[in-house]
């Protein structure tokens, strides 16, 4: 990609989906500063992102997916003060978030689904005030989620499908009032859920298909008033 691509300065969309022989983008790309919409899925073979991307002040939305060669997100993303979409599905050499994730003040969106070597997650993560919806379906080495989860003040779903090392849940997940859908289909290591799972006054939907090593539910269930669906 040549460097004069930062001269295009009106630049609202940059789709360069399924370049899978894109290996880097130039520091250049930090010019457009217009810039809404970053697409990239499935360039397979791009490792990392320019530091410059930080400077990407009016970036609504990035698409990592299938970026499978990405390492990791440059600690700049943290400036990217107007994020809402975040999609780095199928990044699967993707270990770690960088904490400077949790500086995303406007994200609403992060998805995650088979990031298959995601260890853990930053406590940094509970500062994302604005995010709605945090997907993690098919993170296989996710064993657990941190405490500061329950400071996601404004998180209506969240999405543990298949994570099939997840062995619990912290108690602070009591502390997500604005949750109404948790789906953990397929947590085979799951055991138990918290007491303090009865605290989520706005839960409608929790799904528990085949998580084959839950001994028992807690009575607490009962006090869940929005409760509609429960899948077992």
């Amino acid at each position: 990609m040549p460097k004069s691509i930062g001269q295009l300065s009106a630049l609202q969309k940059l789709h360069l989906d399924h370049c899978s022989s894109l290996q880097e983008l130039p520091e250049s790309i930090g010019q457009f500063t217009t810039l809404q919409n970053l697409h990239l899925w499935g360039c397979s073979s791009l490792q990392e992102l320019p530091k410059s991307i930080g400077q990407l002040s009016g970036l609504q939305n990035l698409h990592l997916r299938g970026c499978s060669s990405l390492l990791q997100l440059p600690k700049s993303i943290r400036q990217l003060s107007a994020l809402e979409n975040l999609y780095l599905d199928d990044c699967s050499s993707l270990q770690k978030l960088l904490t400077s994730i949790g500086q995303l003040s406007t994200l609403q969106n992060l998805h995650l689904d088979n990031c298959s070597n995601l260890q853990e997650l930053p406590e940094s993560i509970g500062q994302l005030s604005a995010l709605q919806n945090l997907h993690l379906d098919y993170c296989l080495r996710l064993q657990e989620l941190p405490k500061s989860i329950g400071q996601l003040s404004a998180l209506q779903k969240l999405h543990l499908n298949h994570c099939s090392s997840l062995q619990e849940l912290p108690k602070s997940i009591g502390q997500l009032s604005a949750l109404q859908k948790l789906h953990l289909n397929h947590c085979s290591s799951l055991q138990e859920l918290p007491e303090s799972i009865g605290q989520l006054s706005a839960l409608q939907n929790l799904h528990l298909d085949n998580c084959s090593s839950l001994q028992q539910l807690p009575t607490c269930i009962e006090q869940l008033s929005a409760f509609q669906n429960l899948h077992l």
